[in-house]
C-alpha cells in the first residue's frame, strides 16, 4: 500500500488490501473479537463497513445498513456509487478520510468506517455510544440548593453540560488526542473573546507536547505534564465535577480542560484562594455566603495551626496569658505529647482511608467503632490524654471542611511538618516554620500565576471579593490574574 508525505498508509481502491491492513494492525477477525466487518454488494461494488463492539450504537448502525441495502432497489447508476452511498448515510457527522492510520484511530474511537471498492478514500460515521452513567450530583461538591447534575466519564456529555449553561457563539471546544497508544480525547474549552489567547496557546502547546503511551489516570496525568508540579504537595490546578462551577470560571476567563474517561475537569490557572471557595456560598444570600466562607476559612486555618500552637503552649506554658492558662494536659502521661499528636493525627488518616475503601453501609459503623471504642479505650489505658483527642478531632474537622481534597491533604502535611518543628525547636521552630510555609506558598507559580494572588501581590478589590461574598450585580469585573480580553462581565 502507498505512503503519503507524512509516512502514513493511504487507503487503497482495493478493499481487500484495506481489510488486510486491519487484520495486521488491529487483529480484525482473529485476534480481536470486538473488531468486526460487515460486507455488502451495493451497485455492483464491494462495500466494507468496519465497527467496534461496545462503543457503537447497534440500533443506529442497523438503520444505516437498511438504508444502504435499499440502494440496490432504488438506484440504477453505478458510476457515482460513493456519492450515492454517502447521501444514504443519514447522520449529522459523516467525514471523508484519506489514510488507513486515521481510519484505525477513528474505528478504535467508536466510529464506523466505510470502504468502497474503486475509491481511494473512505467515510466515517460517528455512531458512538460510550458506556457510562447519567449525570448526577458529585459526592464531594454537594449543595443544599442548586443543580444536581454533574460531569460524567463521557467527554461528549460533559461538553453538552457546559454548552447548556453558556449558549454563547464564542464558546470554543477544541479537541485533540494525546497518548501514543491510548489516543485519549482531550477538550480545551474557553470563551474566545474573554480568555487570554496567550494562555490558550500555552496550554495547547503543553498538551500537544505530551509524549506518553497512555493517559490511564486521565486528568491527573495531564496535570502533571501541564504544570510540572514535582514534589510540591499543593494543588496547582482546580478540579470540579460541577458544570455550573466550570461555566462560572469560563465566564471569568479561565480555560477548562476535559479529559475523556474522567468526571473531573481541570480549571486553570488557579490560585490558593480558588481552592477554598465552594458553590454553596453562591447559592445563598451574600451575607449568608460570607458567613459560610468565614467559617470555612476558620476551619482551614485551624486544620493547619491549631495542633502546632497547642503543642507550643504545652511545651512553653509561660507563653499562655493567665486567662487561658488552663490549656494543656492536667495529667502526666508516659508518652510524650508530640508522639500522641502524631499517632492520633495519623490514626485519623487511617480512618479516612479505611472509609474510602469500605462499602458505604459499613463505613458508618466503622467510624462509630473507631471514634467511640478506640478513642475512649486509648484514653482509659493512658495512651492519650483527653485534650489530644479533642484538638486532633477539631483539626480533622477543619480538614474535612476544606472544599478541595488535594488542598486538605497538603495542609495536613504542612501541619505535621510544623508539629515536628515545634517539638524540636519550640517557639523559634513555630516562628521559622510558619515563615518558611508562607515563603514556599509565595514562591509557587502555576502557569505564570502567583499562587497567593490577590494577597501577594496585593490587589485590594480582588482581595475584598475573597473575604466578602459580594452580590452578583456588584461583581462585574473579571479577575485580572487571568488577563481577560474583556474585563467587564456586564456591559
Amino acid at each position: 500500500m502507498e505512503k503519503d508525505n507524512q509516512n502514513k498508509t493511504l487507503i487503497s481502491s482495493e478493499v481487500e488490501k484495506n481489510e488486510r491492513f486491519f487484520k495486521d494492525h488491529i487483529g480484525l477477525g482473529s485476534e480481536s473479537f470486538d473488531v468486526g466487518v460487515r460486507k455488502f454488494k451495493i451497485l455492483k461494488k464491494e462495500v466494507h463497513i468496519y465497527y467496534l463492539n461496545g462503543l457503537c450504537d447497534t440500533a443506529y448502525i442497523i438503520e444505516l445498513f437498511k438504508e444502504l441495502v435499499s440502494i440496490n432497489d432504488n438506484e440504477k447508476q453505478t458510476y457515482n456509487a460513493k456519492q450515492i452511498i454517502e447521501n444514504r448515510l443519514v447522520h449529522q457527522q459523516v467525514a471523508t478520510i484519506k489514510n488507513m492510520d486515521e481510519a484505525v484511530d477513528q474505528l478504535l474511537s467508536g466510529l464506523i468506517v466505510v470502504m468502497i471498492e474503486g475509491e481511494d478514500s473512505g467515510l466515517t460515521v460517528d455512531v458512538r455510544s460510550y458506556p457510562g452513567r447519567s449525570p448526577q450530583e458529585p459526592d464531594t461538591e454537594k449543595v443544599v440548593r442548586g443543580a444536581r447534575d454533574g460531569y460524567t466519564e463521557n467527554i461528549i456529555v460533559n461538553c453538552a453540560l457546559t454548552r447548556r449553561r453558556i449558549r454563547d457563539e464564542r464558546l470554543r471546544h477544541e479537541i485533540l488526542k494525546v497518548g501514543e497508544r491510548s489516543k485519549t480525547d482531550i477538550c480545551i474549552s474557553y470563551i474566545k473573546d474573554v480568555a487570554d489567547p496567550g494562555l490558550v496557546k500555552i496550554i495547547k502547546k503543553e498538551l500537544e507536547d505530551i509524549k506518553i503511551d497512555g493517559l490511564t489516570m486521565a486528568d491527573k496525568t495531564v496535570e502533571e505534564f501541564l504544570v510540572k508540579q514535582g514534589f510540591n504537595p499543593y494543588p496547582l490546578v482546580r478540579y470540579t465535577e460541577r458544570p455550573d462551577v466550570a461555566a462560572n470560571h469560563l465566564l471569568e476567563g479561565h480555560v477548562i480542560i476535559m479529559v475523556d474517561t474522567s468526571p473531573s475537569v481541570i480549571i486553570t490557572p488557579t490560585t490558593l484562594f480558588h481552592h477554598v471557595q465552594h458553590a454553596e456560598e453562591y447559592r445563598q444570600a451574600p451575607a449568608v455566603g460570607t458567613f459560610l466562607r468565614w467559617v470555612r476559612f476558620l476551619g482551614i486555618v485551624s486544620s493547619i495551626y491549631l495542633l502546632p500552637l497547642w503543642l507550643l503552649f504545652v511545651l512553653e506554658p509561660s507563653l499562655l496569658p493567665k486567662q487561658i492558662d488552663f490549656i494543656g494536659p492536667n495529667e502526666q502521661s508516659n508518652i510524650p505529647v508530640v508522639v500522641q499528636l502524631l499517632i492520633a493525627d495519623l490514626g485519623i488518616e487511617f480512618l479516612r482511608m479505611a472509609a474510602i475503601h469500605t462499602p458505604t453501609p459499613l463505613s458508618t459503623a466503622m467510624g462509630l467503632i473507631a471514634a467511640v471504642l478506640i478513642g475512649q479505650i486509648a484514653i482509659d489505658v493512658g495512651l492519650f490524654v483527653p485534650e489530644v483527642i479533642l484538638y486532633v478531632a477539631v483539626a480533622a474537622i477543619g480538614s474535612f471542611s476544606t472544599p478541595s481534597y488535594e488542598l486538605s491533604v497538603a495542609n495536613k502535611m504542612s501541619r505535621l511538618s510544623l508539629l515536628i518543628a515545634v517539638a524540636i525547636f519550640k517557639l523559634p521552630g513555630f516562628v521559622i516554620g510558619v515563615t518558611v510555609y508562607f515563603l514556599l506558598l509565595a514562591s509557587i507559580r502555576s502557569l505564570n500565576t502567583p499562587y497567593l494572588w490577590p494577597f501577594l501581590p496585593f490587589n485590594p478589590k480582588a482581595f475584598w471579593q475573597i473575604v466578602i461574598r459580594t452580590s452578583v450585580p456588584g461583581a462585574n469585573v473579571r479577575p485580572s490574574i487571568v488577563h481577560p480580553q474583556n474585563t467587564h462581565k456586564q456591559p
